[in-house]
């Protein structure tokens, strides 16, 4: 006898049939049921054994399908709840380790960028400048950081020419330099000549004596009242006689010695860093005209140096200006005049002495030429990091040109009271 369905059974006959056809559609996830604790529709009629099983986890149940009729079984709750935490650590355990994977595909980039940098760079980096055998013009070079870079040059074999307004210590230093000769064949040869004068007097006295087959010029001028002449016109004439011979023999260097005073402006040097800053822009706009003449300008940025210079200036040094530069301590010359050559010889735009230039050449690279990737990748990282310290270094400076002012008001006050 045929018992009719009511319509509650109807509703949950037929979403069961559509279950079945969608587990239809994906055969890959069928499972064989144990054949136990099987549910039989009161009007399906075949015995069990005839049955395949699918497991249900979401909804507790074990349904079992034949050709027209099907049968469930409800699961215990432990089981479906085991089964359901277990399907969703399968699905989210992907999401979980995206994260780890993402950080070792970013690593493994950079790694592989940085050691493509490494191999390309050596094709970017100018040729090392033999100095065995070159000529180098040092102007300036009768003392202090010119007479050191005149001594360094010459312990490698070069032949020294010295340009200084002092005859007498023009000859005292060709003495000294000469103790440190490695070779018979090199000379010393000095001209006396103000480099900061007429040009066609430092052309025709250059020139006179300019013959090399590379070239390493040197503009230090020495102190002077007129700083702006000295420093820049003093740098400017020298290179000029010697550009043109450098562009024919495709060879060469030319080093400017500015200053870190010419990095960043301090209280003291509001004459003395404007001439320093000139040789910057100097040396940028003629390192971009002579580079494809295999040319390579240098500017040196030292500290202070003990030199008979500095001995001068810190006879009428403002109380700020000393506070400011034992921040950074005073440099041998011999040891800057060093740096300077290995930069020289090397191409390198910038030379800085200690952590601090290191820092200051970092933070005020700007638009300057880059003559090596690994420089360039130097100065991307480590530009945010450096800019927090120079904070701290210009609030210390404000802070001591601040007391110092409070100072000096004070005792004018009390020499008023007096």
């Amino acid at each position: 006898m045929q018992t009719a369905l009511s319509r509650g059974e109807r509703v949950q006959h037929g979403t069961l049939i559509r279950l079945l056809h969608i587990f239809d559609s994906l055969p890959n996830q069928r499972t064989t049921p144990p054949p136990t604790s099987v549910f039989r529709h009161p009007l399906s009629g075949p015995s069990p054994a005839s049955y395949l099983g699918y497991r249900t986890p979401e909804a507790g149940l074990l349904v079992s399908r034949r050709a027209n009729d099907c049968q469930i079984s409800p699961m215990s709750s432990e089981e479906g709840l085991s089964s359901t935490i277990t399907d969703w650590l399968f699905i989210n355990s992907w999401w979980l380790l995206l994260p780890f994977i993402m950080l070792l595909v970013i690593a493994a980039f950079i790694v592989a960028f940085v050691l493509l940098l490494y191999m390309i760079s050596p094709l970017i980096s100018p040729k090392p400048l033999k100095l065995n055998g070159a000529h180098v013009v040092v102007t300036g070079g009768s003392s202090g950081i010119g007479k050191c870079i005149a001594i360094e040059c010459y312990r490698q074999g070069a032949f020294i020419t010295l340009v200084a307004r002092n005859e007498a210590k023009l000859l005292q230093a060709k003495k000294e330099i000469e103790k440190f000769a490695i070779n018979d064949k090199q000379v010393v040869l000095c001209i006396s000549v103000d480099v900061s004068s007429d040009y066609s007097q430092v052309e025709s006295v250059i020139k006179q004596h300019f013959t090399p087959d590379s070239t390493i010029a040197k503009c230090w001028p020495y102190f002077h009242q007129k700083l702006m002449e000295v420093n820049y016109l003093g740098s400017v004439y020298p290179t000029r006689a010697v550009i043109t011979t450098m562009k024919e023999r495709r060879m060469g260097r030319i080093m400017f010695v500015s200053s870190q005073a010419g990095q960043v402006g301090l209280f003291g040097y509001t004459a003395y860093s404007p001439s320093k800053f000139a040789l910057r822009g100097l040396a940028e706009s003629l390192q971009m005209e002579i580079k494809p003449y295999n040319i390579y300008v240098t500017v040196a940025y030292p500290p202070d140096t003990d030199t008979p210079g500095l001995a001068e200036e810190n006879k009428t040094k403002p109380l700020e200006t000393k506070l400011i530069s034992e921040t950074s301590g005073v440099c041998q010359p011999d040891q800057v005049a060093k740096i300077i050559v290995r930069d020289a010889v090397q191409g390198n735009f910038n030379s800085s002495v200690g952590p601090d230039g290191y820092m200051l050449s970092a933070l005020t690279c700007g638009m300057s030429p880059v003559t090596s990737i690994t420089e360039g990748l130097q100065q991307i990282i480590t530009m945010g990091l450096f800019r927090t310290i120079a904070l701290f270094y210009l609030g210390s400076f404000d802070s001591i040109v601040r007391r110092c002012m409070i100072q000096r008001e004070q005792s004018k006050a009390a020499d008023k009271r007096e």
